[in-house]
């Protein structure tokens, strides 16, 4: 059988877009003979599909003429997540889908903003660029060393390493892995300030102070000293625009996210070199510092009032690449050995991934409902395939144990779910979040990334003879 590298030399009416791969790509035959050297077999156990199933979907992502991958924590919730992300970017480079109308590739960056507070500087590891662009900007000196991400900010914790916490929003003790030793975290913090539109579970478990800081919402009108302000957005295409609320607040004592900040920096820094009150009176101004410190937001105020706001740009969509040869480069990656290791003395008999139900937005649970999977009125429940069920000497609606296997010495366990029969790959498992996080490792994360493994808990079930609980989330 023909190898994938002869067909790429071959060149005529070859498999792939052998004009664009010698133009703007490098590394491809190092690329192709690793994927010549993975066998089928291999494939075909790590996937869960067979290789007809295989073919078949190749077959339309060769004939079609356009093709936008995108992704989400399905794909990066796992050990290998950037390898894998790589082999999307692989395959889209074989084919040419980069650079052209109605094609290329789509990470779904989260809700609301966050792609806008990346390309902001919200990162524990900000830039030399950005760091050098607001010291000379702001003639100040910025600290060099990095921060914490929230597997590393929740470890510092739990080594008396934070003294005060602050959060814009969010639930972590809900939201973040291994619940019982995040809760434990945000406890043995001196003081947790948490800048909220509702009450959550993480102002259940305070440091030894506490402050809860009411917020206006983006759907409320927010007016400072100059008058009605707006905030802007970035969502996953590059596209900056305004968001402005309209609803009237539910009380003249809430603060915006912006003015409490700025009281925080003015009563901590004082407005020696910075006037905060006077930033948070007019976020014109704030947009002023952005233009004149961040790349591609020059003129930023007078761009927000086009409509559907403006195009930062995509340097990948422009065939612009920021390597050495300025060129794509090919990722070789083999696969690996297993994807889940012995744990505990014997292999994971299940791998389990945690999800949304239909009535769900991140942590918040607006109803018992979930549409998509058709379960009604119950959220503690384990979808599992029906030989697989049976296996196990049991029957839809049991209710069962789940606990992990890690090798840390943890003891993390879920009791009294419902087991639902479901059409999942066999050895598979879902499951709910925030309820099944208390299975998931904080030390287990993604390579290179510190992302929680949440899409694959190595776990094992068994009978449980403990009730569902009646936890409020």
């Amino acid at each position: 059988m023909e190898t994938h590298r002869q067909q790429l030399a071959r060149g005529e009416d070859g498999l792939f877009d052998d004009a664009f791969i010698s133009a703007h790509t490098q590394g491809v035959e190092a690329y192709l003979a690793a994927v010549d050297a993975t066998s089928w077999q291999q494939v075909t156990r790590q996937s869960g599909l067979s290789e007809q199933d295989l073919r078949e979907v190749a077959e339309i992502y060769r004939a079609a003429k356009r093709v936008i991958c995108t992704w989400a924590m399905g794909i990066t919730q796992h050990k290998h997540s950037v390898a894998t992300v790589r082999e999307i970017v692989n395959l889209q480079l074989l084919f040419g889908q980069l650079g052209k109308p109605g094609a290329g590739l789509c990470p779904v960056r989260g809700h609301s903003n966050v792609q806008g507070n990346r390309t902001m500087g919200i990162d524990e590891k900000p830039s030399a660029a950005m760091l050098d662009s607001l010291a000379a900007h702001f003639n100040f000196t910025p600290p060099r060393d990095a921060g914490h991400n929230t597997v590393q900010a929740i470890e510092a914790m739990l080594r008396d390493e934070v003294k005060v916490l602050i959060t814009l929003g969010g639930n972590l003790a809900a939201a973040a892995p291994d619940t019982p030793r995040t809760e434990a975290a945000l406890q043995r913090c001196a003081l947790t300030v948490h800048i909220s539109t509702k009450l959550n579970r993480s102002h259940l478990v305070p440091g030894h102070d506490a402050l809860i800081l009411p917020t206006l919402g983006r759907t409320d009108r927010d007016t400072q000293a100059s008058g009605d302000q707006y905030i802007t957005v970035e969502d996953s295409f590059s596209m900056v625009h305004a968001s402005q609320g309209v609803n009237p607040p539910i009380s003249d004592q809430l603060r915006s996210e912006t003015a409490i900040v700025a009281g925080i920096a003015a009563a901590v820094l004082g407005e020696d070199q910075l006037n905060w009150r006077e930033l948070a009176g007019n976020y014109d101004l704030i947009r002023n510092h952005i233009a004149a410190t961040q790349p591609g937001f020059t003129d930023f105020n007078r761009r927000c009032d086009a409509p559907g706001g403006f195009y930062l740009g995509n340097s990948a969509a422009e065939l612009r690449f920021a390597t050495p040869s300025g060129k794509a480069q090919f990722s070789a990656a083999p696969l690996p050995e297993t994807l889940i290791p012995q744990l505990q003395g014997e292999n994971a008999p299940f791998t389990l991934q945690t999800l949304r139900s239909h009535d769900q937005y991140n942590t918040t649970i607006y109803g018992l409902d979930d549409r998509y999977r058709g379960v009604y009125g119950q959220r503690e429940v384990v979808f599992i395939h029906p030989q697989d069920l049976a296996e196990l000497g049991l029957k839809e609606g049991d209710r069962v144990d789940i606990e992990t296997l890690w090798h840390d010495g943890v003891h993390r366990k879920v009791t009294g779910f419902k087991a639902v029969s479901y059409a999942i790959p066999r050895g598979n498992l879902a499951a709910y979040y925030p309820e099944t996080n208390p299975l998931v490792p904080l030390s287990s994360f993604g390579d290179g990334t510190f992302t929680p493994t949440s899409k694959s808990v190595p776990v094992k079930l068994t009978p449980s003879l403990t009730p569902p609980s009646q936890r409020i989330l």
